[in-house]
């Protein structure tokens, strides 16, 4: 088939999104949204980039592919399989050159390309993946190293063209000839090289979303079918595998639920704009992820920092707020309607998902109910109303056991009152740039959990083991009540039943619904003496004063509130602390450590507001 011919065919077929909102409709739906995305479209264009907590970065007129800028070290040229991009030794990233390749960071140069047809923004998109194609030769560089990164790099591109595919910058035949023809050898690369492994997780998840992308695009063209139906085989076969029942991905981790729920959603959305069926069971699933997603989220759109986290996204059209989640509750109710009430927040990302006209029945503010909700499959409880949200893991360590994303977290907590986050979970900071900073965010110490002995709840393999734990720890439900007064989470666990003199480690915490008071009980059970400390790390911006009398007084956002400790046998000390809320970045915060001394402990603290 002539090019031309095959430009025009391709271009004729839906798109993975539906079409780009008009400038006034979106400006409407999302005030302030086109000139924020005017401004990250010129960044963009300009080279001027700040991701994985690099901060503002000018990468100049010519881009250095296989760099890691942000520690200057380089990932020369090789054959992707002979690149050691993992030596713990060496002060680099290699998320770094990946998440540049992956070419979302030049996804509001399209939308703003649609937004207004100037065509300047076409041509620096045009001629950036034709530089990127230039200097990464089919396998040979460390950006094919991964299939994962591949699979999203392929995404997005299939989203540029349909984004540009009519500019006059991309009317270049020698470029849509070595654009299509590098599109298409993606494909290839993922379905030779599929990250497939006894467990399989999020890696294997974006190699099929990538497959089914690709596929799509190419269909009826070569390998487009085969390639299409592998991947939407996989992704059938692993969301009845990776998401359990309840909507909980099996990592036990919040912002990699999103990755995946965004994994298994878009693919899903482009089949039906391609009028391809989803099975019921399929959506069921998508639908009840979405429920998870509208449970951890706060009335201010923040989600809990849990498990392990590294900015990743599947196809992300709004670039201001890595840690709002609610999107995912508007486009999941293509699957289930019942979930449009639960939606608040922002509608830009649904704008160009769905379509203006579909974002607009969206209110800002939900309408649905806010109540406790449990999810067991999961293991993850949430205490919470309209003012109020405790979020507690009580759940296996992830991964079918092997600890990947998971922290030392189990019956650890993070809590808001009278909507301010007091008490945070730590996030997760880094990965291979430090490993010795991986592990300390992922210890029970970073964790508001009771600690016996200086021990962790799951033990380190080895310190250059950065994805698996032992799965010490077996963790058990003793109640969750909910109710309109008075909501009550207990659990426990035997992680330290292991010690030569075994400890359980046993949590209730009581959420007031009336008064806006957090009860929460530890109790250590063990023979012998043991050293008990029990952290309440608290969000950056909490202000902590001891006032005596077992109390610490915090202060946020001009609230007040006391954390009191009703047992003399604790003592309590103000260290400091930090929280990572997304990767690559750290805050100074501080944390309450409570510690004492003994052979049966017990613990009441008391978080309540100050103010009338």
């Amino acid at each position: 088939m002539p090019l031309d011919q095959l430009w025009a065919t391709l271009e004729e077929r839906p798109g993975p999104v539906a079409a780009a909102p008009n400038a006034a409709v979106l400006e409407a739906l999302v005030p302030g949204e086109t000139q924020r995305l005017r401004m990250r479209a010129d960044d963009a264009i300009a080279h001027r980039v700040d991701l994985l907590g690099s901060g503002p970065v000018d990468l100049g007129a010519k881009i250095d592919w296989h760099r890691d800028f942000k520690s200057g070290l380089r990932f020369e040229p090789a054959f992707c399989r002979s690149i050691a991009y993992n030596d713990l030794n060496r002060p680099n990233d290699v998320k770094v050159p990946w998440e540049l390749s992956r070419m979302q960071w030049l996804i509001p140069a399209g939308q703003h390309y649609q937004l207004t047809g100037d065509d300047c923004y076409a041509r620096a998109i045009r001629d950036t993946i034709d530089d990127w194609i230039t200097e990464n030769p089919y396998a040979f560089s460390v950006n094919w190293a991964c299939t994962m990164d591949v699979a999203l790099r392929a995404i997005a591109w299939v989203w540029f063209f349909h984004a540009c595919h009519a500019s006059l910058a991309w009317r270049d035949a020698n470029f849509r000839g070595r654009f299509l023809v590098a599109l298409y050898m993606h494909g290839d690369f993922i379905a030779r090289q599929l990250e497939k492994a006894d467990v399989n997780g999020n890696h294997y998840t974006a190699d099929a979303a990538g497959l089914v992308f690709v596929g799509l695009f190419f269909a009826g063209i070569g390998k487009g079918d085969a390639w299409a139906a592998q991947g939407w085989s996989i992704l059938q076969s692993e969301i009845a595998v990776q998401v359990h029942p309840d909507g909980v991905d099996f990592e036990s981790s919040v912002p990699y639920h999103r990755l995946v729920q965004e994994l298994f959603l878009y693919p899903a959305l482009y089949r039906q704009r391609c009028g391809q069926p989803v099975n019921s069971a399929y959506a069921e699933r998508l639908a009840a992820m979405a429920r998870f997603t509208e449970s951890y989220t706060r009335g201010d759109g923040s989600v809990p920092l849990w498990g392990d986290a590294d900015d990743a996204r599947t196809l992300p059209f709004r670039h201001d707020a890595i840690n709002d989640h609610r999107y995912l509750i508007a486009l999941a109710a293509s699957f289930d309607s019942t979930l449009a009430n639960a939606f608040s927040g922002s509608r830009a990302e649904v704008a160009w998902i769905l379509g203006a006209e579909a974002a607009s029945v969206f209110a800002e503010k939900r309408t649905a109910p806010v109540t406790s909700v449990a999810f067991p499959a999961g293991g993850f409880y949430i205490l919470r109303d309209e003012r109020n949200h405790v979020f507690i893991d009580c759940g296996d360590i992830g991964l079918a056991g092997r600890g990947g994303h998971g922290h030392n977290d189990l019956l650890a907590c993070e809590i808001a009152l009278r909507g301010q986050i007091l008490v945070s979970d730590c996030g997760a900071y880094l990965y291979t740039a430090d490993y010795r900073e991986r592990n300390a965010f992922r210890s029970t110490t970073y964790h508001n959990t009771p600690q016996v002995d200086g021990e962790e709840i799951y033990r380190f393999v080895r310190p250059d083991y950065l994805w698996v734990l032992h799965n010490d720890a077996i963790p058990v439900l003793d109640r969750f009540d909910a109710s309109t007064t008075c909501s009550v989470f207990e659990g426990h666990h035997d992680g330290y039943a292991r010690l030569a003199d075994p400890a359980i480690v046993h949590r209730r915490i009581a959420l007031d619904h009336v008064a806006d008071i957090v009860t929460i009980t530890d109790r250590v059970m063990a023979a012998g003496t043991h050293r008990v400390t029990i952290p309440y790390h608290l969000a950056p911006g909490v202000t902590p004063h001891q006032t005596g009398n077992g109390a610490v007084r915090l202060d946020a956002a001009g609230q007040a509130f006391v954390l009191k400790v009703t047992d003399s046998r604790w003592t309590i000390a103000i260290e400091k602390a930090r929280v990572s809320p997304s990767y690559g970045v750290v805050h100074p915060t501080w944390r309450v450590v409570l510690t004492a001394t003994g052979p049966h402990l017990d613990c009441t603290c008391e978080l309540k507001s100050l103010d009338a």
